[in-house]
């Protein structure tokens, strides 16, 4: 989280520091607007005592650290905010979370919510002790520094071990985190198993054949640090999506079954942030023909609810979460359910649905095939349903692309199921004998 502040003054810089150490953090750069001019150039001991009389305003006082930035126009400052443990507040005792682009004031029963989950996010800062520096990779670790070069704040350079202290990876004497390992690990599934995800494509709409058998086609194991578990879901869920030209105007636009913004966006929410303290659960994608599952171990974070969860932002993994912003992950934060939602809506899909139990959290997100079908479920058995997602996709079914679909049905009752969606004006039926096909009415 940024902000830019041109003009410091006490009160409004003491509302920014409880805000970000109850939320996830942050920077605020002074003296400067966000275009990058150069408003008040501050002296150091402008700065120190800018930042003491705000701290005394803040109960209890919010932990700084400061340094001066370079600009075209002459030296700013930026102050950098950590998440804390601790719940702030206000001399006048209101409680402000960073929401966005303001600090919210909080409601008691959010009050209540998010005091009890500070502390839940100390997970990933503590010590592997099994771990040492060497688990860490050198090039993991080269390429996150040089993409936070490109996305922190202006004239920061951190490199070295400075850079692995800032990020969290590893605390004071050395020793890698939890945050690190995930992050920057040679394998991390070694000392966090449960940090690999698996993806697991069915084939139809259900998780099991009709006799109780698993119904998958493909399954895989990803693992690595969390930016390859990102990245290998991505690649793996793109060559699964059916895709499709489509022809406007006089360009050829290729178009995926779902907007590749919202399938992204769902990965790296599920993996940046899952509860790693939960042993013995993956993250889980489960790709059927008419809809995708990203199903995310741990419930929700903090004061977030099924209510407020496209407005607010809260996060109980505030490093892991920073490290992906800075990796290019993460686009933009806290703005990613929004688009999401947004993007579902332009290519005609249904909106994502979000549920959370207190153990897990799963998105939905559903393709436009889905739709189509259902308008005749209440008449269909699942079987036929299949048939007319089949259809959508290739124009045509044969019988022989029906006992694909079905290879555990007799051929005789895929005929009738066909000639019962001839009955009903839903198919019609094309040619005769071996050359039979159906299309949609």
């Amino acid at each position: 989280m940024l902000e830019f502040m041109p003009h410091p003054e006490p009160e409004l810089l003491a509302e920014a520091l409880v805000g970000f150490a109850n939320a996830d953090g942050g920077t605020i750069v002074v003296g400067v607007t966000s275009s990058g001019t150069l408003a008040d150039e501050l002296e150091e001991e402008h700065i120190e005592a800018l930042l003491l009389r705000a701290e005394h305003l803040c109960h209890p006082p919010v932990q700084t650290t400061w340094q001066t930035l370079e600009t075209k126009g002459g030296a700013a400052v930026a102050i950098s905010v950590a998440r804390s443990p601790d719940l702030h507040s206000l001399s006048n005792g209101s409680v402000l979370l960073r929401s966005g682009d303001k600090n919210r004031p909080l409601t008691g029963q959010e009050i209540s919510q998010l005091a009890s989950a500070k502390g839940t996010g100390e997970y990933e800062r503590e010590p592997v002790e099994s771990a040492t520096r060497a688990d860490l990779n050198d090039k993991t670790i080269a390429e996150y520094a040089a993409k936070r070069r490109l996305r922190g704040p202006r004239g920061e350079q951190p490199a070295g071990e400075d850079l692995l202290v800032d990020s969290g990876a590893i605390d004071a004497q050395g020793c890698p985190t939890v945050s690190g390992v995930l992050l920057f690990g040679h394998n991390p599934q070694r000392l966090f198993p449960q940090s690999s995800a698996v993806f697991v494509r069915f084939a139809g709409t259900r998780a099991t054949t009709g006799q109780g058998l698993p119904g998958y086609a493909r399954r895989e194991e990803i693992t690595g640090p969390l930016g390859r578990v990102i990245e290998q879901l991505w690649n793996v869920i793109w060559e699964e999506m059916r895709h499709e030209s489509v022809i406007s105007g006089l360009e050829r636009e290729e178009r995926s079954e779902y907007p590749p913004f919202a399938v992204r966006e769902a990965i790296v929410n599920a993996v940046a942030h899952r509860d790693y303290r939960v042993f013995g659960r993956h993250i889980e994608v489960r790709m059927f023909d008419d809809r995708l599952e990203i199903i995310s171990p741990g419930g929700l974070p903090g004061h977030i609810t099924l209510d407020n969860i496209v407005d607010e932002h809260y996060s109980r993994n505030p490093l892991i979460v920073k490290g992906l912003y800075y990796w290019g992950f993460i686009e933009e934060l806290g703005l990613g359910i929004d688009r999401m939602i947004e993007e579902m809506r332009e290519a005609g899909h249904a909106d994502p649905q979000f549920n959370a139990t207190p153990f897990t959290f799963k998105v939905t997100l559903r393709n436009a095939l889905e739709r189509v079908a259902s308008r005749w479920a209440h008449d269909l058995n699942e079987r036929q349903i299949q048939a007319l997602t089949f259809l959508e996709q290739n124009n045509r079914i044969t019988n022989r692309d029906y006992q694909s679909l079905c290879p555990d049905v007799t051929p005789e009752t895929l005929r009738l199921d066909l000639g019962d969606m001839v009955d009903k004006g839903i198919l019609l039926r094309i040619g005769s004998k071996k050359g039979t096909y159906y299309i949609l009415k």
